[in-house]
Order: structure tokens, then C-alpha cells, then sequence
């Protein structure tokens, strides 16, 4: 795998100073890493030249490979080889696996249909944007972070955009009620149609566009496009034809070193599962990277689990989550603001005592994220 956390591995690899190891790096799409994390901006004129995470002459080193359009098929434990879909035999010492993830489709019957499309590489971006040149109107089935970012590709097209989202309120991961209805009503602001709370039993032919997304509880909304965002799972399947262990629902089970049951074989990023988690953020991606390659070096190194907080801007809209944003721990409390007029909410969670800052949830103003999440990480008392 060459993403982006693929990519921090390289770099690392010099960082702990491996910079003369025999590496080849298999990437499965077209071209090296690029950033994920601003696809969107691919529709406000940035190119894939733009997004692209490698800088010139990087694979120009003696020893360092990369090949493209290259999928690994299996992987022989015993042998200590991987093989490629165009029959190659390739043989290592140490294999680091960082496949991430794939979108999560819902079994919806016409999910199938032309015109139907997942966010995730440049290649879907480009049919996507031949898609929106004829288009009027597209919907996002997804309400989450990487939904509403997909909003703004679609809001970008000039289309009469949608969000589409089965659980009550959107990014239900990072913010709470109150958040996501404040989140609800700039979106809506915005031009943004927000449909929560809605099941997608099937997509069949519109009258008022292309498709007709037909809901459980007999309402529907036509649309050109549709996009699915709904999510991500991890892409363990080379690991588990190898027998190594995976998680009950997925993920390549991997412990402080990033090795997974097989010594000599290491998993980073999204396709990995460390302590029943899947982290789903690129931060902790490379804090796995980097671990990985110090740990290769024979330096001291492990990797400790990662802060999910996280704070961006979706349409010009603030949201930030911090910690235990939803009060989950055992006599928390929690402290809410909210402003009306200007759209702002704001929430933050506390000890029991009211002592310890836990988490926090921001919507349209975060300028306090920074210092609240260094308070809850260096557990500094609140005044």
C-alpha cells in the first residue's frame, strides 16, 4: 500500500536512519500517495499533481521501488513472499502492510446504478466531476465527517446538494445533540438539504433526476448523482488468507510494536487493529508509521493508542470534538452554551469534581480547541 500513511513509513525509515534498506512499495492505484484528508479541494481547482504527498526525486534512491497499477494478491508466510495479481513473486525479510481501508456501500438494492459513486481516490473524483457537468442535483448518503466533506465536493459543482443520514443527527461520532442540531441548521444554511433519521430501502428511476432514493417510512428525494459515504472498513483480506489474526469485526490485530501474530510482519493505518480499535484518522496512522520504522531500526518505540480529537472546517463551518466529547465517563458533567443568534454551541466535560476537563464539543467557533485539548491531555486542573 502507498497512501498517506504508507508514505510517512518511507519517510521514517530515513528518520531511523534505514535509508539504505532494500524496499519495494506495491501501490495499487495509478499514481504515489496523495492527500485524502482535502480531496474535496480537488473540486475547488486544486489537481492531483497538487494533492500529491511525494516531493521530486524521492523514489530516485538505489534500493527504493515503487510499482504501480501493482495489487498484492497473497501473501506466503512460510515463504516469505507476496505475490501480485500479474503473477510476480516478490520475497522479504520484513512485510509492513498499510492497505487501509475501502467505503463502506450499504446493501441497497440499485446501489449498482450508472452514476452511483464512492469518495475515496482521484479516480472517483474525476467520474464524479464528469457526473456533475451534466448534472443538476446529487446526494450524499452519509452524514459523517467524510460526508459532509463530500457535500462541499458536490456544493463546489454548483449542484442542489443533500445529505442523506440514517442516525438522528449528523456526525453523530464527534459531536452531540445539541451540536449536531446546531451543525443541522448552518448546513441547511448553507443550501444544504439535511434529511436525518432516513433508511434507504432502494434507488430506482427518478422523475425529478436520474435516481428516486426511496426510504423506510415511504419518503423519497430524486437526485442525478449519488455518492456513498457512509463510512469505512478496514482491508484485511490479505491478512486473513494469510492466517494472520484479525479482529472479530475486522482489522489486522496488531500490538505496541505494530506487529501483527506473525513476527515479521507489521500493519499500519486503517487496515489495523490495536486494542479492538481501528483508528480512522491520519494522525495515528503515522504514529504507527513511525513506530513501525523505529522498531525496525531496533530503537525503542510503541505505539500508545491516539487522541481522536479533532477539529476542521466543513463549509466554512467550525466543529471541533475533544475527548470524552459525549460524557461517557462515570460521573462526568458537562457544561453547555449556546448562542442562537450567531450559531454557536459549545460544551465541555468534566470530572465529577468539575476539576478535570474530559471533553469538549464546539460548533461554530473553535478557536478555544487548542488550549482545551492541551488542558485534557496534560490534565491540567481548570480554573
Amino acid at each position: 500500500g502507498h497512501g498517506m500513511v504508507g508514505h510517512k513509513f518511507l519517510e521514517s525509515l530515513a528518520e531511523a536512519g534505514l535509508a539504505h534498506a532494500q524496499v519495494t512499495v506495491l501501490c495499487e492505484e495509478p499514481r504515489p500517495a496523495y492527500d485524502r484528508v482535502h480531496l474535496s479541494e480537488f473540486f475547488a481547482g486544486k489537481t492531483a499533481d497538487d494533492l500529491s504527498l511525494v516531493a521530486p526525486g524521492f523514489f530516485d534512491r538505489e534500493g527504493l521501488l515503487l510499482r504501480l497499477n501493482t495489487r498484492a494478491i497473497a501473501i506466503s508466510r512460510d515463504a516469505r513472499t507476496v505475490t501480485t495479481a500479474s503473477g510476480d513473486v516478490l520475497p522479504y525479510d520484513k512485510l509492513v502492510i498499510a492497505t487501509g481501508s475501502y467505503p463502506f456501500v450499504p446493501p441497497v438494492p440499485g446501489k449498482d446504478r450508472a452514476d452511483c459513486f464512492v469518495y475515496r481516490t482521484i479516480e472517483d473524483l474525476e467520474a464524479m466531476a464528469e457526473c456533475g457537468a451534466r448534472s443538476r442535483s446529487g446526494v450524499v448518503i452519509g452524514g459523517g465527517l467524510l460526508g459532509l466533506e463530500c457535500a462541499k465536493a458536490l456544493r463546489d459543482m454548483r449542484l442542489d446538494t443533500h445529505v442523506v443520514e440514517f442516525a438522528p443527527r449528523l456526525m453523530a461520532v464527534q459531536v452531540d445533540e445539541a451540536g449536531g442540531a446546531m451543525l443541522r441548521r448552518k448546513i441547511e444554511d448553507l443550501g444544504v438539504g439535511v434529511h436525518l433519521s432516513k433508511n434507504t430501502t432502494q434507488i430506482t428511476d427518478g422523475q425529478d433526476g436520474r435516481h428516486r432514493l426511496v426510504f423506510a417510512d415511504g419518503s423519497h428525494l430524486d437526485t442525478d448523482m449519488v455518492v456513498f459515504s457512509a463510512g469505512i472498513r478496514p482491508r484485511d483480506e490479505l491478512a486473513r488468507t494469510a492466517g494472520l489474526t484479525v479482529g472479530p469485526r475486522g482489522g489486522i490485530a496488531i500490538d505496541d510494536n505494530c506487529l501483527t501474530s506473525d513476527p515479521d510482519i507489521y500493519a499500519i493505518g486503517e487496515c489495523a487493529l490495536w486494542n479492538g480499535q481501528i483508528f480512522g484518522l491520519v494522525a495515528p496512522g503515522y504514529d504507527m508509521a513511525r513506530t513501525t520504522a523505529r522498531h525496525l531500526a531496533g530503537q525503542a518505540a510503541t505505539f500508545k493508542g491516539a487522541d481522536m480529537s479533532t477539529k476542521l472546517k466543513l463549509m466554512g463551518v467550525d466543529v471541533a470534538s475533544i475527548g470524552d466529547a459525549m460524557g461517557r465517563a462515570a460521573g462526568s458533567r458537562s457544561y453547555q452554551y449556546t448562542d442562537e443568534r450567531k450559531q454557536v454551541y459549545k460544551k465541555i466535560v468534566t470530572s465529577e469534581d468539575g476539576k478535570l476537563l474530559l471533553g469538549a464539543v464546539l460548533v461554530g467557533d473553535a478557536t478555544e480547541y487548542g488550549t482545551l485539548q492541551q488542558m485534557m491531555l496534560n490534565a491540567i486542573a481548570l480554573p
